[in-house]
């Protein structure tokens, strides 16, 4: 008797935990994926909403991952144009400079005084272009303290002033908008 009482189990039962069992097996060794299982209780039309659902996330993702791409490219596209293209502004200012220098050396009599002023209406024109594309000069007075980021300091000198200051500008230095181009050489007071 003890025998019927125990419960007989369901042989579906028994072969759906089998199937679920095996079915972990292979998940864990990557050899096939999961399929959803349907428990009795969820209905076929919840089952489709969640599809429809799935599908319209999929199609999100694909849209928003190509937008990311287009983005990307195009970003690569602007920058790639900029190098290429960021001289053409300084260049431009610069052809009436040539200009002028050509036009200079085709005059046949030239004396001192003309080609002074050809020489200086150039460097006026050079200076022009400079200006307009934030070509600084960096030349520092006498006095002035040393700083290193716009100076070079190629020896120290005994003077009348006080030690790191500037006694002599060598070469000017140059920057462009707030980056240091060429340091100005410099000579510097040394202590006393």
């Amino acid at each position: 008797m003890q025998e019927q009482d125990k419960p007989v189990e369901n042989t579906e039962t028994i072969a759906t935990n089998l199937d679920a069992e095996a079915l972990q097996a292979a998940v864990a060794e990557n050899q096939v994926e999961p399929e959803v299982v349907i428990e009795p209780g969820v209905a076929a039309d919840t089952l489709a909403q969640l599809e429809a659902k799935v599908l319209e996330l999929q199609d999100a993702f694909l849209r928003a991952k190509a937008e990311g791409e287009n983005i990307r490219r195009r970003a690569q596209e602007d920058i790639s144009k900029a190098h290429k293209f960021a001289i053409e502004s300084f260049a431009e200012s610069l052809v009436p400079v040539k200009d002028s220098l050509e036009m200079g050396l085709k005059i046949e009599t030239q004396t001192v005084e003309a080609i002074k002023e050809g020489v200086e209406m150039t460097l006026k024109q050079l200076n022009s272009a400079f200006e307009k594309n934030r070509l600084l000069e960096i030349n520092p007075q006498q006095g002035e303290k040393l700083d290193p980021s716009k100076h070079q300091a190629v020896s120290m000198v005994p003077a009348e002033q006080d030690a790191n200051t500037i006694v002599t500008v060598l070469q000017k230095g140059y920057m462009i908008a707030d980056r240091l181009l060429r340091p100005a050489l410099v000579t510097v007071a040394q202590a006393k």
